[in-house]
């Protein structure tokens, strides 16, 4: 083994494609009050924030009531559990790339902005859970993506350091949040580009001093 010990993975959009489901559940939510959100709106704006940031950029830009939040928080989390539980599914090229990396003694966590009861849910329908050392949640830091605190706190668990660990994101929130950390980069578009030629690729790459 090289340079790298430990891949980080984001979850939704990367390990999960589940931009679709917080999607449906969040307008879903939000329409019991008149308000919804754009396809458009969701991938340009919000895409990668929890929940509760949504909530306060749409108080700010859509005038959504801030005594709204909590309930809406609640209703969107129920709808986005039952998304999981009808189409999350084992995908083989994930299950494939974890099972190898974890078998070649790399350790393998997940930092994600959802809320711990999502995170655990989607892995184990994924059936991913049993590769993983650990998740971190953003109910496990005090700032959630773009800050860097949640792969800080992941690498310092894995008593690594940044130029020890590589981190897989698709989104500009996570991106930033990986980049601040020290840690090396594979950015990818989608759940599709996180195969295990895609993941040796970078590694390799790494070791070889081409780039952080």
């Amino acid at each position: 083994m090289g340079k790298i010990k430990a891949v980080i993975f984001d979850m939704d959009g990367v390990l999960i494609d589940a931009k679709e489901w917080h999607y449906a559940a969040l307008n879903r939510a939000l329409d019991y009050f008149g308000m919804s959100l754009s396809r458009l709106e969701h991938v340009t704006t919000y895409d990668g924030f929890p929940t509760r940031k949504k909530l306060e950029m749409l108080s700010i830009e859509k005038s959504l009531p801030h005594e709204l939040h909590d309930f809406i928080c609640r209703l969107k989390q129920q709808y986005t559990l039952e998304e999981i539980t009808l189409k999350c599914k084992p995908q083989f090229i994930h299950q494939y790339a974890l099972s190898r990396l974890k078998k070649e003694g790399y350790r393998l966590a997940v930092c994600s902005n959802s809320v711990r009861d999502t995170i655990d849910l989607m892995l184990r329908k994924a059936d991913l859970m049993p590769h993983l050392e650990f998740f971190l949640s953003n109910e496990d830091v005090e700032h959630h993506k773009p800050h860097p605190q949640m792969y800080q706190k992941a690498i310092s668990r894995f008593g690594l350091s940044p130029a020890e660990c590589l981190i897989v994101e698709d989104n500009p929130q996570g991106i930033k949040a990986a980049r601040e950390s020290g840690a090396h980069l594979l950015e990818v578009k989608d759940p599709k580009d996180v195969y295990y030629d895609n993941i040796i690729e970078r590694v390799t790459e790494i070791d070889a001093g081409a780039g952080a």
